[in-house]
């Protein structure tokens, strides 16, 4: 079997795209797609430096941020992140397998703390809270999933929610902020 010149060239893009993101501190398992613009950063916390883990069959598009600020940001095996997803890593961000993540989402695993008045809220430490989000999860075009919320399995985000709190497995919830208004049905 033979490539013409333009699958090889497509090949070797992708390989020096999932290397630079290998440069940047990211373990990726195999298959990975890695889009244009991709960027990764573990950075540091008390606890040394973060970690981010893509498992095999990932697929990230154009301009996708990963930046765990020395906290985690793990990806299950064939997670798809659209265009401009952002994931802040702060407090640990888990996504489970086969998981779609829309264009332009914002995950976040921290919080500020809300100091009294005459306190400047920059100069407070971040709060951690861990966000997990489950297997076949789908998050709609921007979705905002806050710190500290358990996404459970199977459960539908609808387009532009905010999601201040956890959603049961198999939900179906939309609006800002985000509710629960039904539920999947099993599949016969």
């Amino acid at each position: 079997m033979t490539f013409g010149w333009k699958s090889w060239l497509k090949a070797a893009r992708q390989r020096l795209r999932a290397q630079r993101l290998r440069r940047q501190g990211a373990i990726l398992g195999g298959a990975v797609l890695v889009g244009p613009a991709v960027r990764a950063s573990r950075g540091w916390s008390g606890n040394g430096p973060g970690r981010i883990t893509l498992a095999r069959s990932c697929q990230l598009e154009d301009g996708v941020i990963l930046d765990a600020y020395g906290g985690a940001i793990d990806l299950g095996e064939n997670v798809f992140l659209g265009p401009y997803v952002v994931i802040y890593g702060h407090g640990g961000v888990t996504i489970g397998a086969h998981s779609l993540v829309a264009m332009h989402c914002c995950i976040l695993s921290s919080n500020h703390a809300v100091p009294p008045a005459g306190v400047d809220i920059r100069s407070q430490p971040d709060e951690l809270r861990p966000t997990r989000i489950g297997r076949d999860v789908w998050l709609g075009a921007r979705v905002t999933v806050l710190g500290g919320v358990t996404i459970g399995d199977g459960c539908i985000v609808g387009a532009g929610a905010v999601v201040t709190r956890d959603l049961p497995p198999g939900a179906i919830a939309y609006g800002t902020p985000c509710e629960v208004r039904k539920f999947r049905l099993r599949s016969p």
